[in-house]
């Protein structure tokens, strides 16, 4: 626990826990302020979500450069909490649109800067550690950011909650700060072109081991989806007002364990070598693909049903942190950005994949065969992931680190 790793699992507390309130106060603020109907909401949230996995790209390129990371971590935590507090002050539909996506926009630019920060500030024997840390504070970000939501709203109300928002979003900047304050000087080097590199990532074990992730984020789903399987079961018995209740109580479980998984992830693969962060994501994926054939399987059951998302959320915990770990200690220094930026790409686009063909086969076949279908996709990570790490002619493995 070095002070630069310790401020940038703060500023990812803070950015989480600030940017959660905007995003459970949008619907409202939209459909019973504004007037605007549900289409507007998920038409924001779409081409939100499609810049912020843009931007995860082309901030790889931005973060190759250790000076340019630097600023673009700050300028992308600043501009984050700025935009996504002035929503609050939008008078029409179209100003929370742009400021919505500006902020996600934002927020995408940061996230390889940040993961390559990291790596900057920590020795890679304890990368697992460092980014176990990381997310086991975001996640306690999204426990927060809701109940602050809630406090908010009936101190001051829904538009100054929301502008109230950026108090946490300028700290979590502020903290960023402090961690690059207390990294090491970083290399000079001479004018470097803003370029993707994508060929150089794909070789070798990191490369496979990528294949294997866009495999896994096929399948990963988006956790709403699990509230809303949870809450079909139950409403047969339980009416729907409980059936909602006990199902947000059941993500609740799910937020807790990834955040108590986290740290215990990262010191695993820190333990198990240089094939840690392979065997810690393979445990996650074997976890996720038992927490989806619950899913598929389960009854109304509360305590049975608390098993899957227990299961889901420890998984998260552990391939997100393994995720982070293997790219920092496979990535040339020199490409680290593009390698973070590539993997958030991987991430958003798989993510997008997921929720919509389940969605699909929800609702033309049943629940059991959207989550059967999740379960293959595991299935597939599981067999990439056993070829990434032994593979017939593992070329030579590089590990640097700045």
């Amino acid at each position: 626990m070095t002070r630069g790793v310790g401020g940038i699992g703060s500023a990812s507390f803070l950015a989480d826990a600030g940017h959660e309130v905007p995003t459970a106060l949008l619907p409202s603020l939209l459909t019973a302020t504004l007037g605007a109907p549900a289409a507007a909401l998920g038409l924001i949230e779409g081409i939100s979500d499609a810049l912020a996995g843009a931007a995860r790209l082309a901030g790889g390129a931005l973060a190759d450069d250790p000076h340019r990371r630097r600023r673009v971590a700050v300028g992308g935590y600043t501009s984050t909490a700025a935009l996504a507090a002035l929503t609050g002050a939008a008078t029409s539909v179209w100003q929370v649109g742009v400021l919505r996506a500006g902020a996600w926009a934002a927020r995408g630019l940061r996230v390889p800067a940040r993961n390559a920060l990291l790596a900057d500030v920590v020795h890679p024997s304890a990368y697992g550690r460092a980014y176990g840390f990381e997310r086991m504070m975001d996640n306690l970000g999204a426990i927060a950011g809701p109940l602050l939501a809630l406090g908010l709203v009936s101190a001051v109300g829904v538009r100054w909650a929301i502008g109230l928002s950026i108090i946490p979003g300028l700290l979590a900047a502020a903290a960023i700060i402090y961690a690059i304050r207390h990294a090491p000087p970083a290399p000079r080097r001479e004018h470097t072109p803003i370029r993707l590199r994508i060929r150089p990532i794909l070789r070798g074990e990191l490369g496979r081991v990528l294949g294997a992730v866009a495999a896994f984020e096929v399948g990963n789903v988006a956790a709403t989806l699990l509230i809303l399987r949870a809450t079909d079961l139950l409403t047969p018995t339980h009416g729907t007002k409980t059936a909602t209740t006990i199902a947000l109580a059941l993500y609740t479980l799910y937020n807790l364990t990834a955040t108590l998984a986290s740290l215990p992830a990262g010191r695993a693969a820190d333990r198990l070598g240089t094939r840690g962060p392979t065997r810690v994501l393979t445990s996650g994926v074997a976890l996720f693909a038992a927490a989806y054939l619950g899913f598929a399987t389960t009854g109304a059951n509360i305590a049975i049903l608390a098993l899957p998302f227990a299961a889901a959320g420890v998984a998260i915990g552990c391939v997100e942190t393994a995720q982070h770990s293997a790219v920092a200690a496979l990535a040339p220094a020199t490409i680290r950005g593009s390698a973070f930026g590539l993997l958030a790409t991987i991430q958003a686009v798989g993510n997008l994949a997921a929720s919509s063909i389940t969605g699909a086969l929800w609702t033309l076949a049943s629940p059991t065969v959207a989550f059967g279908y999740l379960a293959a996709w595991m299935l597939l990570a599981l067999i990439g992931l056993a070829f990434a790490a032994h593979p017939r002619n593992p070329g030579p493995r590089t590990q640097t680190s700045t």
